[in-house]
């Protein structure tokens, strides 16, 4: 448990209340080139697929999911994904991010003959399953968590996104999110993960009408289980999208709060070694800015998105766009790979 009278935390909430938005940008900044010395920003090419929307989660700020029998309840065909895969893969893609909602439906090897079927037919990097479907997976097949990711391992699996995060503040998941993996399970899902030896990414969406507090915790949290795995490859926030979900009349927060939560990301973890600027959620103009407030790399390309767009954000970009802007804020962009390392381009 994250003790909330420690000096280090108390200090961690001053800041992150008081200090000037200018401050905090420096902090971050100067957190972020002594982690990364070189000029270079990194993206990814890849493509999010969501093969099922039907979901019995019933997170109060989704818009994407459905519930069981909907009309608009979709599962993708292997072939469909496939189809995906190649298109992604023709623009220079190199991983897929596969996540969907937790169907009832869906026997579990559905999902292992889906990776075979990838690994077999459309080869690339597969960053998939939340933990929270992983959580959803044990409970719903009768199986440890451990033995769910062994399993989707051996299918294929090569990496766990971070999504389903939230706020890792119990009080905050029971009210958004209470039939979802709790923030203890989702952590311990996380763990697992690293101690069999696969990278994950973090994520925190907050705006959920949590406290400040509840968002250092939050990070702490994440620190402290880095501290023992060393498994996170990279940290991203974003704020709430409310429109057409049950928290629609939940006031959206500003790029003001935006920067201010990166910044502080980037000084309190110190042991993850990335920061994903969101240009999804706040548009390309802040994510320039947020390159400044200790981000050292722009996300995805995001091929195709659909649960945030679901919500009503549509921010898109071309591959050439997004090198223009990494460029135009003084960094050289460079594509990466799921573990960060760099693409080497052709001459």
């Amino acid at each position: 448990m994250v003790d909330r009278s420690a000096p280090e935390f108390e200090s961690s909430l001053e800041l992150y209340q008081r200090a000037s938005l200018l401050e905090l940008g420096g902090l971050a900044d100067a957190a972020r080139w002594r982690l990364h010395p070189e000029n270079v920003v990194t993206y990814i090419v890849d493509r999010n697929i969501n093969y099922t929307n039907v979901c019995v989660a019933d997170c109060k700020f989704c818009a994407f999911y459905r519930r069981p029998k909907h009309l608009e309840g979709y599962v993708l065909s292997f072939e469909e994904i496939g189809r995906k895969i190649d298109e992604v893969k023709a623009l220079g893609g190199v991983q897929i991010l596969m996540q969907g909602g937790h169907n009832p439906y869906i026997p579990f090897q559905w999902y292992l003959d889906l990776m075979r079927y990838i690994k077999r037919h459309h080869p690339i990097h597969i960053h998939a399953f939340s933990p929270s479907e992983i959580d959803f997976f044990a409970g719903r097949f009768g199986m440890t968590i451990e033995e769910v990711i062994r399993e989707l391992v051996a299918a294929g699996l090569d990496s766990v996104p971070g999504g389903g995060g939230e706020i890792l503040v119990q009080e905050v998941r029971d009210r958004v999110a209470g039939k979802k993996a709790g923030a203890d399970r989702w952590l311990e899902v996380m763990e697992t993960a690293h101690r069999l030896g696969l990278k994950t990414s973090v994520t925190m969406m907050y705006g959920l009408g949590e406290t400040l507090a509840d968002r250092i915790e939050h990070l702490f949290r994440v620190r402290e289980v880095q501290a023992r795995t060393g498994g996170f490859t990279a940290f991203i926030c974003w704020p709430l999208q409310p429109e057409h979900t049950e928290m629609a009349d939940t006031p959206k927060t500003d790029a003001m709060t935006y920067l201010r939560t990166q910044a502080i990301a980037r000084i309190v973890l110190d042991n993850v070694p990335n920061i994903q600027a969101s240009w999804v959620t706040m548009g390309p103009k802040i994510g320039q800015v947020a390159l400044r407030f200790g981000a050292n790399d722009f996300g995805s390309l995001m091929m195709e998105e659909n649960v945030v767009s679901a919500a009503g954000t549509t921010w898109r970009m071309t591959l050439p766009e997004m090198r223009r802007l990494i460029a135009d804020a003084g960094y050289t962009p460079k594509t990466r790979r799921q573990d960060y390392t760099i693409i080497e381009e052709a001459a």
